[in-house]
């Protein structure tokens, strides 16, 4: 499997990534998918401010066509907007996830596109959500940040 792509920015506009347009959702959060099994990230690799934990409703595109909504226990710098997990993690309960539903779909490619609204989160099972309207009301990463260890501590990542 491999995570977000994207690159570390600072100012301009993110593209959507993969082809995916921002639909109708709005743009928030930065993303930091972390590679690192040794790297906790309890401080924040861009402003070096403590991290806190939080849980985000992450929106995950696997290949070819699926959305998948992971409720996750994430590490979050409040002062960049940045949300900071783990692919171990993200891969291992997306495995659990699919090893008896969809099999055929476990390690295929896969995106975290952004979060969902924590109100749309609590309903879905009730209201039925459908993907189509899912991808509307995510709210697409603003940008996706990739870090790596440089000369003791962490840096943009080379391009």
């Amino acid at each position: 499997m491999s995570g977000a792509s994207g690159k570390k920015g600072g100012g301009g506009k993110a593209k959507p990534a993969r082809g995916l347009a921002p639909v109708g959702g709005a743009r928030c959060h930065r993303f930091f998918l972390n590679l690192y099994e040794d790297a906790a990230f309890t401080k924040c690799p861009k402003c070096e401010g403590k991290t806190k934990v939080r849980k985000f409703p992450l929106v995950v595109h696997i290949e070819p066509s699926r959305l998948f909504v992971l409720n996750k226990q994430c590490r979050y710098c409040e002062s960049c907007d940045l949300i900071i997990t783990r692919r171990s993690e993200v891969e291992s309960l997306m495995a659990a996830a699919f090893e008896r539903r969809d099999p055929a779909i476990v390690g295929n490619e896969y995106l975290v596109v952004g979060t969902l609204p924590r109100r749309l989160w609590r309903a879905r099972d009730d209201a039925g959500m459908r993907p189509v309207n899912m991808l509307d009301q995510t709210e697409i990463f603003r940008d996706v940040w990739k870090f790596e260890l440089v000369g003791g501590g962490w840096g943009p990542a080379a391009r």
